[in-house]
């Protein structure tokens, strides 16, 4: 074919069987288009196994889009024109001079720009499909966002359990309640996870068929200097894998998944979690047969499905990801820079090696490498809470997380990070800092135990550097948050200390920040 009607682009992490931009299509006249561009893996240092899903799950859905008699124009990585979106998609605009390009409305502010320019280099008008992957559209979001003064996602979350008849039973919330998050704090015992760790279901793996192995070959050989580890990838990376993999988690892990959401063991990166944020982002599984099969878990076997393991698990899915999503294109793009408190420190070094002595921090990162994942405490109450009370710039801090997270794209990585984990949009997204002491990373893991460093002291040679900083950050920031009535508790205890035991800290804090930040190497890690 050298001409064809629509070019309908498809994206790296719209990957849906049901898109609108397929409904619609004709196979006879249309041709898909998809890019595996060096870009997307290099504009972060991304993680091998970031890259290997996104490229694996790309080719697995080109192989069933061909099944359904679509033509297919895919470009490989170190193909001709696979720098960027810009460069491939001009090539192809030339060869099959389409009247008009298509594409469902993308989930990066950074992609949109792009597509829109290159479109406009080629002279073709690009239409914007509404994506129907999302629970809530942009135009309802605005409409709840208009006129408040503050928000909040748990008045959003408590219109789309309404909207979308979720845990809901004439009208109200079954079992009295909106929010049963109180019920899901719980802590393993001195012994750990009970069952033990070997009797933790493992979950749904899948080994790599032939063509993962080609994108892992692939991968190894052009970008041998990134981050992580390929030898534990088995993510799922088609439809059917996702289906599997939401039984599974529906079948063995929902039960406990509510009661240790935020624990962490030491050794154990994946406990009752559901890991299928892989899948709802690259769009294998729509949220609504995910918040629908947990609640038709809970329904038909309540016996067996605590209510409040339930109701937390689909408040992250039906709330929490509409409304980060919300945040995102309501804010964009002004939210990628703010840094409300003037955080301007770089990243240390051991965030790439996960070379630290802070055990938790070591934990977290090796984890991280090894697995491209850490689940939401690990997240935001380790390396995200550290960088914050150190000050480390929210943008990097934003980037490293878009780089090493397997399940990270932009739209939802970045209002939890710079907001919800830095503050660095002084509220928007999240009513306080989550700043904390080493005793609550002590009171939630095993971490604490063999680390050379003790959470109850905030000065001294073994002085925990989380509990030296967060005393050290209400200071430094005490009149910026003396307003947040939230933060009040925690300010009196700040006036409590001593100025002799302040100043002792503000030592240790600076102490502390030039020695992890002299160890920084000259040079930066880089795309390679």
């Amino acid at each position: 074919m050298l001409h064809c009607r629509h070019l309908l682009l498809v994206l790296g992490d719209q990957l849906d069987c049901d898109s609108p931009l397929l409904r619609d299509a004709d196979p006879h006249s249309d041709v898909v288009w998809m890019a595996e561009v060096v870009e997307e893996s290099t504009h972060v240092w991304s993680h091998k196994a970031r890259i290997v899903l996104f490229l694996s799950a790309m080719r697995h859905f080109a192989q069933w889009l061909r099944e359904q008699g679509f033509e297919v124009r895919y470009t490989k990585l170190g193909e001709a024109q696979s720098g960027s979106f810009a460069q491939a998609l001009a090539a192809d605009c030339e060869r099959l001079e389409p009247e008009a390009l298509r594409v469902v409305q993308p989930g990066d502010h950074r992609v949109l720009e792009a597509l829109r320019l290159a479109a406009s280099a080629a002279d073709r008008p690009l239409q914007i499909l509404e994506d129907t992957h999302f629970l809530c559209t942009m135009a309802e979001f605005r409409a709840h966002a208009h006129g408040r003064k503050q928000l909040r996602m748990e008045y959003f979350y408590r219109e789309m359990r309404r909207k979308h008849d979720i845990l809901m039973d004439a009208g109200q919330p079954v079992g009295g309640d909106w929010n049963y998050d109180q019920q899901n704090r719980k802590a393993f015992d001195k012994q750990g996870p009970n069952p033990g760790p070997r009797d933790i279901p493992e979950g749904a793996f899948f080994e790599p068929d032939a063509l993962t192995r080609d994108v892992i070959a692939d991968v190894e050989a052009r970008f041998p200097k990134h981050p992580g580890t390929l030898t534990h990838f088995r993510w799922p990376v088609t439809r059917q894998q996702a289906l599997l993999a939401l039984d599974d988690f529906l079948q063995q892990r929902l039960p406990r998944f509510g009661d240790f959401q935020d624990a962490m063991w030491a050794g154990e990166p994946f406990l009752f979690h559901a890991r299928l944020s892989t899948s709802l982002n690259l769009k294998l599984l729509h949220p609504l047969e995910v918040v629908q099969g947990a609640e038709a878990a809970w329904r038909q076997r309540p016996q067996c499905y605590p209510l409040a393991a339930v109701e937390g698990f689909i408040r992250q899915v039906l709330g929490w990801r509409e409304y980060v999503r919300g945040i995102y294109w309501l804010a964009m793009p002004d939210y990628l820079e703010r840094n409300a408190l003037d955080a301007q420190h770089p990243l240390p070094d051991f965030y790439w090696t996960g070379d630290t002595q802070m055990h938790c921090l070591r934990q977290a990162i090796e984890q991280t490498l090894a697995h491209g994942y850490a689940h939401h405490i690990q997240r935001l109450m380790v390396t995200g809470l550290y960088a914050m009370m150190l000050g480390v710039h929210p943008r990097q801090v934003h980037e490293w997380y878009l780089a090493v997270y397997v399940d990270a794209v932009e739209w939802a990585e970045l209002p939890n990070t710079l907001g919800m984990s830095q503050y660095a949009d002084g509220g928007t997204m999240a009513s306080k800092p989550y700043a904390a002491t080493g005793k609550y990373i002590q009171r939630m893991s095993n971490y604490c135990e063999g680390c050379r460093y003790r959470p109850e002291e905030a000065v001294g040679p073994t002085a925990c550097p989380f509990t030296t900083l967060y005393w050290d950050f209400l200071s430094r920031h005490r009149e910026a948050l003396a307003g947040n009535h939230r933060m009040g508790m925690q300010l009196r205890n700040l006036d409590r200390l001593t100025p002799e035991k302040l100043e002792a800290v503000r030592h240790q804090a600076q102490a502390h920040r030039d020695s992890v930040l002299a160890e920084r190497t000259t040079k930066q890690p880089a795309p390679s």
